[in-house]
Order: structure tokens, then sequence, then C-alpha cells
């Protein structure tokens, strides 16, 4: 019963929490994104899209791309969170310091993202300038940090850690 219970609680909090840094994320992602560039941010679901409909498809067909962009942006949150729940579980070290267990996840979050999804998705590589950085601290503010404080605050009452 407790096993079930514990389960349950575990369940909630990971889609909780990937609902929660998916849309920090995101929300981030949109303003950086006006903010840098002056141009619709809109845009930026419609980029995630064009990872699986192609390009001409994900900036021509409206509505439904930008909900389809969303969709998929909200896959990778929740598979990202995943992840790092499995590791959390699995690996001690990351219990002892969220702060540099956030910035490390982003940090390699990052690095999957714009070092393998992105390019071989969409054939784009990484430009080292400002943006860059940018991009990385949100990864690191939004999702890593979050995440560890999370998996903490729901693992500071079981005894597996204690």
């Amino acid at each position: 019963m407790t096993n079930t219970k514990t389960n349950t609680g575990l369940i909630r909090t990971i889609l909780l929490a990937g609902l929660l840094v998916g849309t920090l994320d995101i929300t981030a992602a949109l303003i950086n994104f006006k903010l840098s560039t002056g141009r619709n941010p809109i845009i930026v679901l419609q980029y995630i899209a064009s990872a699986v409909f192609g390009k001409s498809r994900a900036y021509s067909e409206g509505n439904n791309m930008l909900f389809l962009g969303a969709v998929f942006h909200f896959i990778i949150a929740y598979f990202f969170t995943i992840i790092f729940f499995i590791l959390y579980i699995n690996f001690r070290f990351m219990s002892k310091n969220r702060l540099i267990t956030g910035i490390a996840y982003g940090i390699l979050i990052w690095c999957v993202m714009n070092l393998v999804v992105v390019p071989v998705a969409l054939n784009n590589y990484v430009k080292w300038n400002q943006q860059t950085w940018i991009n990385l601290l949100i990864l690191i503010c939004m999702i890593g940090i979050p995440l560890s404080f999370i998996a903490h605050w729901y693992f500071k009452k079981k005894t597996v850690f204690n």
C-alpha cells in the first residue's frame, strides 16, 4: 500500500515538475526571442515543429503547427524531467548540492539539445555568441535548478536518502 502511494506521489511530482519547467523554459525562450530579435515569438514554436514537419510546412500551416510545436516542447521537457528523476534516484551525489546539480543538468540539457538533437533534426549547428550563453542560462535557471530543488524536496522525506 505504501509503495503504491509512493509511486503515485512520485508520478504526480514528475508530472507537475515537467509542467512547471516546460512552462518556465518556453516562457523564457519566447521572451528572450522577442527581446533579442524584435520578431514575433510564435516563430519559436514553429521552429520546434519544423524539426518534425520541415520548415516550409511548419511556417505555413498556422495554428496547428504552433500547437504541435508546444506539444513537442513539452514532450521534450517531460523527457528531461523523467531522466533527471531517474538519475537523482540512482546517483546519491546529486542530492548533496542542489545548485551544482541544477547547473550541471542544465548544461547537460544544452549539450544534448544543441550538439545532438538540433543538428540532427534541423541541420542547424551552434554559433557561439552572446545568445548561446543566454540560452544555456535559460536551461540552467528554468529547468536544471528547479528540477534539482523539486527532487530534493520530494526525496528529503524518503528513507532512501536519509
